[in-house]
């Protein structure tokens, strides 16, 4: 028994043998009649699922026999939890749906679903295409309708099922989000009754993002605010190798506040099907949150690969196999008269002929051949497009939408009077954002009430109602989570019409090191949308991040972090770093436009210390301030993302310093002394830290053939690093030196000083490189 169970040839006899022992009951009920008293699934629904459900089952085998000959590169498969089939059945298919990867008879299901909801009469047999999708993907290939090659998902724009990664639970926070933008209706693509559903597995209960999704959901349920959120618990008692403690899944979700329980024997097709309809419905007629706990079986083991052998016991793995969905399924369609058992077999073998023959021809379908292939989707850059977005808020701004946006501000107009601070440009610059675009809404702890620890987002509450700025629950993993399910719902821009559609979050994580507790939000969720779905579904975000350090007044590492490696190192992320109010506004319009345009995920990280920061040179001088621009000007001073600004001082033909944030002011003090002892310098603002301004910079530095890299970060894994890398890669041949942070967190008070950048330092370097 133990060497024969892991294998798919033995799944496949046992099938067989357990289908041709079934003896029919003589009953002859009509398509229409329940295959059980009491349920609600017909004879002919039943049989529709009963195909997907052996559609997906053949996919594992297929992706078996694919993988045997190093054809296949992903078998994790579904092989016992086809009663997902029903669930997809129990909704409808303009759900939008993220899936677990055991969710292969959900996806098939629905597939089917669409289907027979369709008018076209000319659309291929869906059960082959949805097979022709998943093999697609198991072979790598670039014709994968989703994520054309680059990872195996479920996923299809036309189906409403979004593509999720393999990571444990990370998707349900955004599944959170996404049924709090279908709650907010008027901005998005979901029909106003829609629900989200997310299926996920038992071991994922005890997963730091599944907790956190579960605590939102049932916070927003206790304060009185609709989520249409279905939760599907596939539960197989196994996370790996791991067993899940008996009654443990069961006793998490069950106790979980605000979020109805419902459950189901998941290999029973009919109570499935029963349990789902309830549960959706419930949640379609509530709009609140519940949870759908499937007690399932994993047939085959966790992948390819895996030998459940080793930590399964015969009789356990017997015990499975006697609960394989499609022998109860089989057994529910025989017994009710619906199906004889040679039809079932004979159906059996077409499925599998027909899967097969899909597996044969996708081998020979074209992969990603280069690098550009497989980044096309990553982080589409389109500057024209960003510019004109930017063109026509303003061009709306400063005619028909003038007299709202006077009012908006009380008629006192920032443009018309003095000049600000970073912060009250911040402040001056989401106003008009989110007077320019309706779907935008701001969000975070303290953000609204408070306006803000330092008072950046004061007044817009009062200006935009608590709908559209609002507070949050104190978990950076959920307010993320919440905005990356409300992107879902923006279109692509070419795709709009001239009304702005959709929601563009705007969250803000208080500080710098407090988006450590859910950088992964970004970097495996964020981020690979539109790798994962070919621009299909994306991700337009603007992360406003209090952070970096030098704060006088209040210390310690976790309001001074100075650590943005992981932020460098996400493909496709945008940092932005306003060191001043000049740039600020500019800037942060350039991010609102290109996750408008481009679906972009981009982070803006304030320099806290530089917020209500006015002088630069001496007490009084009032340098560090500057005008806000008027609608009229956006278009004029437009920042392009990944464009660094320059600051000649004196000759400037001695010296570049690349600097960004804390440094640039020290930086510009330096540059003035110098200048006074006869050395000419250019300074130069990096503004972006990704992607990096390089052209900018080996052309300033090119001009000087003297280079000083002042980098607040560390000195490891720190900016400076990729400043180096990028000088080198761009040809630069000069003299070049580094002046970073040490590698330390930053302490609090006085101490604070001996492990950050200061200008003597600047100034030591500086003299160094002129002394060559």
């Amino acid at each position: 028994m133990l060497g024969r169970v892991t294998t798919p040839q033995n799944l496949d006899e046992r099938f067989r043998d357990a289908v041709s022992a079934l003896q029919p009951s003589g009953r002859r009920p009509a398509p229409d009649e329940p295959v059980r008293d009491g349920s609600a699934l017909t004879g002919l629904r039943a049989r529709e699922l009963f195909d997907a459900q052996l559609t997906s089952r053949h996919l594992d085998l297929a992706a078996r026999w694919l993988r045997s000959f190093n054809e296949g590169f992903y078998t994790i498969g579904s092989s016992g939890h086809e009663g997902n089939a029903a669930v997809a059945a129990a909704l409808r298919v303009d759900d939008p749906a993220l899936l677990h990867y055991r969710s292969g008879a959900f996806y098939c299901a629905r597939a089917l679903q669409a289907e027979v909801d369709s008018d076209d009469e000319s659309r291929k047999d869906p059960l082959v295409e949805a097979a022709r999708d998943v093999l697609r993907g198991v072979v790598a290939a670039a014709t994968e309708p989703i994520a054309g090659g680059r990872h195996k998902v479920f996923g299809r724009a036309d189906l409403r099922i979004i593509p999720t990664t393999s990571t444990i639970a990370s998707h349900l926070p955004r599944a959170v989000g996404l049924a709090f933008g279908i709650a907010r209706g008027k901005q998005t693509p979901w029909p106003a009754d829609a629900l989200a559903v997310a299926s996920f597995g038992d071991a994922s209960v005890n997963h730091a993002t599944a907790t956190a999704a579960f605590n939102t959901a049932g916070w927003y349920d206790h304060t009185g605010q609709r989520l249409p959120l279905l939760l599907v618990c596939e539960d197989n008692g196994y996370g790996i190798s791991v067993p899940s403690p008996d009654g443990w899944t069961a006793e998490t979700l069950r106790s979980r506040p605000g979020i109805h329980y419902f459950t189901a024997d998941g290999c029973d097709l009919a109570a499935t099907y029963d349990a789902a309809r309830e549960a959706a419905d419930w949640v379609r007629e509530h709009r609140r949150p519940a949870v759908l706990h499937l007690r399932m079986v994993r047939l085959m083991g966790h992948a390819g690969a895996d030998a459940e052998v080793a930590y399964r016991s015969a009789e356990e793995i017997t015990r499975d196999l006697e609960r394989d969905p499609l022998v109860g399924t089989a057994r529910l369609l025989v017994e009710s008269g619906t199906v004889g058992v040679e039809e079932l077999l004979t159906r059996y073998d077409e499925v599998g002929w027909q899967v097969r023959k899909v597996a044969e021809e996708v081998l020979n379908e074209p992969k990603l051949t280069s690098a550009a292939e497989v980044m096309a989707p990553l982080a589409p850059r389109r500057p024209l497009r960003t510019a004109r977005v930017i063109a026509d808020a303003g061009t709306r701004a400063g005619g028909p939408g003038a007299h709202v946006r006077s009012q908006t501000f009380g008629g006192r107009l920032p443009e018309r009077g003095g000049p600000l601070t970073l912060a009250q440009t911040i402040n001056a610059t989401l106003t008009d954002a989110l007077l320019a675009t309706p779907g935008a809404v701001l969000f975070g702890e303290d953000v609204a009430a408070k306006g803000g620890v330092y008072g950046v987002t004061k007044n817009l509450r009062d200006r935009f109602g608590a709908e559209r700025v609002f507070d949050t629950l104190l978990d950076e993993t959920s307010i993320l989570g919440l905005g990356l399910g409300a992107g879902l719902s923006m279109p692509a821009a070419e795709n709009r019409d001239n009304d702005f559609k959709g929601l563009l979050p705007i969250p803000e994580i208080q500080y710098l090191a407090y988006l450590h507790n859910a950088e992964d939000q970004l970097r495996g969720e964020a981020a690979t949308m539109g790798f994962f779905s070919k621009g299909a579904f994306r991700n337009p975000m603007v992360v406003r991040v209090a952070g970096l350090a030098y704060q006088q007044s209040f210390g310690g590492h976790f309001h001074n972090d100075n650590s943005v490696a992981v932020l460098r190192d996400v493909p496709g992320l945008v940092l932005a770093v306003p060191a001043r109010a000049a740039d600020a506004a500019p800037m942060l319009r350039a991010c609102l436009a290109a996750a408008a345009a481009d679906g972009s995920v981009c982070v803006y990280l304030e320099p806290i210390a530089l917020y209500h920061t006015r002088d630069l040179y001496e007490p009084g001088d009032n340098e560090w301030l500057a005008p806000y621009a008027g609608p009229q000007e956006w278009a004029n001073a437009h920042t392009p993302i990944g464009r660094a600004r320059t600051y000649p001082i004196g000759s400037a033909d001695d010296l570049t310093i690349l600097t960004f944030g804390n440094g640039l002011p020290m930086s510009l003090r330096v540059a003035a002394r110098l200048a006074a002892q006869g050395y000419g310098s250019r300074v130069v603002d990096l503004r972006w830290l990704s992607p990096l301004p390089t052209a900018d910079l080996v052309r300033e530095a090119s001009a000087t053939g003297r280079v000083l890299i002042v980098d607040e970060t560390r000195r490891s894994g720190g900016v400076g690093e990729g400043i180096l890398a990028a000088l080198v890669d761009g040809g630069f041949v000069g003299a070049a030196r580094r002046i970073a942070a040490a590698d330390s967190f930053v302490p609090l008070g006085p101490a604070a000083q001996q492990v950050l950048i200061g200008e003597d330092a600047i100034t030591q370097g500086a003299h160094a490189l002129l002394a060559r």
